[in-house]
């Protein structure tokens, strides 16, 4: 599967981005593909970019790109390939998974991505998911997780505009 050109009507370039083993093709998976939570956890991890053209809502065609989360593949997507990445999105969904010990790398990372996003699709919707919730024990750990990472992710966002959810695939 190779590039695929923006010029037809109704397909919106969606970037699936996010540190490896956060559940991007997981999720991914069941959302898209109507896989059962379970079997995703054999999936293994995605190298470079997965292309998928998904027919949602009807007549709109979602340019679905799942990239790979490892440190050399977002290294990549953020130098030698950053204008064939971030060029002509409609929509970022950066992933954050909540069990992670890279706090701060991870929101470094993020801030790569919405620079890209700024320069190169400024016009952009950008979606934060705190993903793995189920790993948090008490409802109120849950919410009181999700206000301080909504704090904090629309803080470095400023003064663009972004929408967090929580998320579990189970």
């Amino acid at each position: 599967r190779g590039a695929v050109t923006m010029s037809s009507k109704g397909l919106k370039k969606v970037l699936l981005m996010g540190k490896s083993g956060s559940g991007k093709t997981s999720m991914r998976s069941i959302i898209f593909a109507n896989f059962l939570a379970k079997p995703t956890m054999r999936l293994g991890p995605t190298l470079h970019v997965d292309h998928d053209n998904v027919k949602f809502l009807g007549n709109l065609v979602l340019n679905l790109w799942d990239c790979g989360g490892q440190d050399a593949f977002m290294e990549a997507f953020f130098n030698s390939e950053r204008e064939n990445t971030f060029s002509g999105v409609h929509v970022l969904i950066y992933v954050f998974d909540v069990d992670s010990h890279e706090h701060k790398k991870d929101m470094m990372q993020f801030v790569s991505c919405l620079d890209s996003i700024n320069d190169l699709s400024p016009s952009a919707r950008i979606f934060c998911l705190i993903h793995k919730m189920d790993l948090i024990k008490t409802e109120e750990d849950r919410d009181r997780l999700l206000e301080e990472r909504r704090d904090e992710l629309s803080k470095i966002a400023t003064p663009r505009k972004i929408t967090v959810f929580r998320t579990s695939i189970w």
